[in-house]
């Protein structure tokens, strides 16, 4: 598959380029240098051929972040097999651009000149002062507008091979892309509703109730595996700004595919990469670091709409603790993103080369004092600076892939729970007898287990819990939410 990198200075229009390539809002936008950090993929088609798209940071440079962002960026383009580069077309042409599109120029690939903000006919002539570039294939074109996209679409397909036509039955033409408008992404007042507590000023989502499953329309079947899901496990990295997330995915990875820098929130849109891993598909998804919400600048915004729509996604998480800083209620506020979205969890202590070795017990347990909503995620300490024992962490997360997906027949279900009734009676209801029928499982990811009994309203949370505790002593469900429901016998 023919790889086309999108280059170009800072707030040239790349990421909307993108956004219009791939036909929806992909990537976060803005008037900001520098929005755009780190490479982003995905696939595309144009027309009937199938490519991968690349979306790269500003070539800017001047502090260590932007210098990181344009050397990313330039390796992209030199893996890639199709250059887009993207300028400003309301200004003069630039020395540095000419200077870095020679240089790409040499690299013999396929490369267009892309003159972006072309926006109405007078400004056409623009285009003229940018023939000195010395590039037989200019496309005037206006993405904002949805202008002038057709000539470079067609350029585009005929780069691509023939043998990347995914139909070929399929009609050539070339069209305008069209995506829903740019403007008014986001409301600002309704996006801080989802994430306020005037109390203490920190990010947190409400607390949702489980959604009420229809147990019984199934005659109790039990759903079915999908494999293909079972076998691709997709994992988000989230925690607080500066505690690694970038630095653990490229360690993960095993090459520098996320931006890494001590320049607090470095990583805003959310990056996903997958790896092939003893059979299994692990999809890794570095999210945006959360803040105060008082520190949120204004497109980070966006980057934490996209973070929790990325953990409604994913299967599991991976929550990034600095190990070498005392934890703060920020922690506690983004873990509980992973018990809103009952994911599987394992809890990272990142930055252990530098942390206390001493401390670990004292550490460990403030983890559990902390955080006993995840009290079924197992922790580990690493390094992600020093890929110290991050080898661990794949073999970790493929053993709770399998407890997050296992079915329990229903004869083991009750087994456990008869035992576990004749050890400690169902409490009475107003002088009623609770009775508890039968114990089924109806669903995985994360595994769900129905009781179905006389007055469902009368199992009691602290029964509850000590029922939870009797299934995960009789079966191995570290790592997963477990989750019940309490059911009258034939109720939907």
């Amino acid at each position: 598959m023919k790889k086309i990198a999108i280059i170009g200075r800072p707030n040239v229009g790349k990421s909307s380029l993108f956004n219009r390539l791939v036909k929806k809002r992909d990537a976060i936008t803005s008037d900001m240098a520098g929005t755009t950090r780190d490479v982003k993929r995905r696939e595309v088609v144009i027309n009937n051929k199938r490519a991968l798209l690349l979306d790269t940071g500003g070539l800017d440079k001047g502090c260590e972040l932007y210098d990181k962002i344009k050397d990313m960026s330039l390796k992209a383009a030199h893996k890639a097999d199709i250059i887009l580069y993207m300028v400003d077309g309301k200004g003069l042409p630039e020395d540095e651009d000419k200077k870095l599109f020679y240089e790409l120029q040499t690299m013999g690939k396929d490369i267009a000149l892309v003159v972006n903000k072309i926006d109405n006919d007078k400004m056409k002539d623009k285009l003229w002062d940018f023939y000195e570039f010395g590039c037989d294939a200019i496309f005037g074109i206006s993405v904002s507008h949805n202008r002038g996209t057709v000539n470079l679409l067609e350029w585009i397909y005929n780069h691509i091979p023939d043998s990347d036509i995914i139909d070929e039955e399929a009609e050539e033409i070339i069209s305008e892309p069209e995506i829903p408008e740019y403007e008014n992404e986001l409301n600002d007042e309704e996006f801080f509703a989802q994430f306020e507590d005037e109390e203490d000023g920190y990010f947190y989502t409400d607390e949702e109730e489980v959604e009420d499953d229809s147990i019984f329309a199934q005659n109790d079947k039990i759903k079915e595996f999908d494999e293909n899901d079972i076998n691709h496990i997709k994992i988000a990295i989230i925690g607080r700004t500066n505690v690694g997330k970038s630095s653990l995915l490229n360690a993960l990875l095993g090459e520098e595919r996320s931006v890494v820098s001590d320049v607090s929130g470095t990583t805003i849109d959310p990056i996903d990469e997958s790896i092939d891993y003893k059979g299994k598909q692990l999809t890794f998804v570095d999210t945006a670091g959360l803040r105060r919400r008082g520190k949120i600048d204004g497109i980070e915004r966006y980057a934490l709409m996209r973070t929790k729509e990325m953990l409604e996604n994913a299967n599991m998480a991976l929550v990034v603790l600095d190990a070498s800083e005392p934890f703060l209620d920020l922690d506690e506020k983004i873990a509980g993103l992973v018990d809103q979205n009952r994911l599987a969890c394992i809890i990272v202590l990142n930055k252990w080369d530098i942390a206390d070795k001493n401390e670990f017990e004292r550490i460990k347990n403030e983890v559990r004092d902390r955080f006993k909503f995840l009290a079924y995620a197992p922790i580990i300490t690493l390094s992600a600076n020093t890929h110290q024992r991050v080898d661990k962490l794949h073999d970790m997360i493929l053993k709770i892939n399998e407890n997050y997906s296992q079915r329990i027949t229903t004869s083991q279900l009750n087994a456990v729970i008869d035992k576990a009734q004749q050890r400690h009676q169902l409490p009475t209801m107003h002088g009623q007898v609770i009775r508890i029928y039968y114990t089924t499982q109806y669903e995985t990811r994360p595994p769900k287990i129905a009781i179905v009994m006389n007055k469902p309203k009368g199992l009691h949370f602290t029964y509850r819990r000590y029922l939870t505790n009797k299934l995960r002593e009789a079966f191995d469900f570290t790592g997963t939410p477990l989750l019940f429901k309490a059911k009258k016998r034939g109720e939907r």
